[in-house]
């Protein structure tokens, strides 16, 4: 199974995002981009990629440990940038390193668990929100997150997801995005 750790935003997050992302969904040009929806929307800690289910309890085990080492720390959605010509993305503001951190300890899990990890690169907080197949001019849409600020939530759980990628051929489908675990931070709940 193909699987990620995240950082989940909370519906009220999400719905501000949503409303932002309709006007930039009015420009020109936007109808070159694939949208991801809210189902998608989630900051990275760890990509994982194919895991073999075997693997799986002993990854879950140390996935708590790290959320239990890792304290609730606040989080907004904020502002936005662009990969190259090919992926819009928001941002975040707060405890980034926090943040950091349990993108750390997630990958640092991961690969303690026996998953193969790709090299391990600087952690970028960014939620993507759009992808394009060819280069395309997406300073527009860059401009159109740059003084977004939304409202500020705590952090409180880290999640495993699955994604399965689309099968059916159906212009537009997306990946699916299926939550397989979570886990409080701090050992609270």
């Amino acid at each position: 199974m193909r699987l990620f750790a995240a950082v989940l935003p909370p519906p009220a997050a999400a719905g501000e995002l949503a409303a932002l992302v309709d006007g930039l969904r009015a420009l020109p040009g936007a109808d070159e981009l694939r949208w991801t929806g809210r189902p998608g929307w989630h900051y990275t800690l760890a990509f994982m990629g194919e895991v073999e289910e075997d693997l799986l309890p002993e990854l879950t085990e140390r996935l708590a440990r790290a959320a239990h080492r890792t304290q609730p720390f606040p989080l907004r959605v904020h502002g936005g940038g662009r990969f190259g010509r090919r992926a819009l993305w928001a941002g975040a503001a707060g405890g980034l390193d926090d943040l950091r951190l349990l993108a750390e300890r997630a990958d640092a899990a991961a690969r303690r668990a026996g998953v193969s990890m790709e090299e391990h690169r600087r952690y970028q907080a960014h939620l993507t929100l759009a992808r394009s197949r060819q280069d395309t001019d997406l300073r527009p849409f860059v401009a159109g997150l740059e003084h977004f600020k939304g409202s500020r939530w705590e952090v409180t759980e880290l999640a495993l997801v699955r994604s399965d990628l689309p099968v059916s051929g159906v212009p537009g489908e997306g990946p699916r995005y299926e939550t397989v675990g979570t886990w409080p931070l701090g050992g609270a709940r």
